[in-house]
């Protein structure tokens, strides 16, 4: 038996009323929506062959590539200024921090790549760069070989 409620009329509780916020609760479901990109995210698999090939699974303020990589991700100033996540580049040491700057730089330069879990295309998009998917030559071959480290992690 289905008990039947009588809505509690407020004083402003008139349909005018009821259609203005009828009307804001759509906005805010549609900004809710808008805000979560579909297929949030690659696998979590991807950050840990990235962090697996980069340092080996080390933690800390790790320095590569001469000094100019830091962190357990291996990333560079430039990188991180690309990312556009507020902090400082010395935080780039901590996991989280770096797994939060990839994935901003991936948002914004592989957001197809990001959105459908193309980690051949996220990884070397990390390694190369934004146009590190219409490399060639030699660039091609060495972002070939990073891709194949990485996929024996995955």
């Amino acid at each position: 038996m289905a008990i039947k409620m009588k809505p509690v009329l407020l004083s402003h509780d008139t349909p005018r009323h009821r259609i203005a916020h009828n009307l804001s609760m759509r906005r805010t479901l549609l900004m809710l929506c808008l805000a979560v990109p579909l297929g949030a995210a690659p696998p979590e698999s991807f950050f840990l062959a990235l962090h697996a090939v980069e340092t080996g699974g080390k933690l800390g303020a790790i320095r590569g590539d001469n000094g100019a990589a830091l962190g357990p991700l291996q990333i560079h100033k430039s990188y991180w200024l690309d990312s556009g996540v507020k902090g400082s580049y010395s935080q780039c040491s901590d996991l989280a921090y770096s797994r939060a700057v990839v994935s901003a730089y991936m948002r914004r330069y592989a957001p197809k790549a990001w959105a459908s879990g193309d980690c051949r295309a996220l990884a070397k998009i990390h390694n190369g760069g934004p146009n590190a998917m219409k490399a060639t030559g030699k660039k091609l071959a060495n972002l070939n070989a990073y891709w194949a480290k990485i996929k024996k992690h995955l």
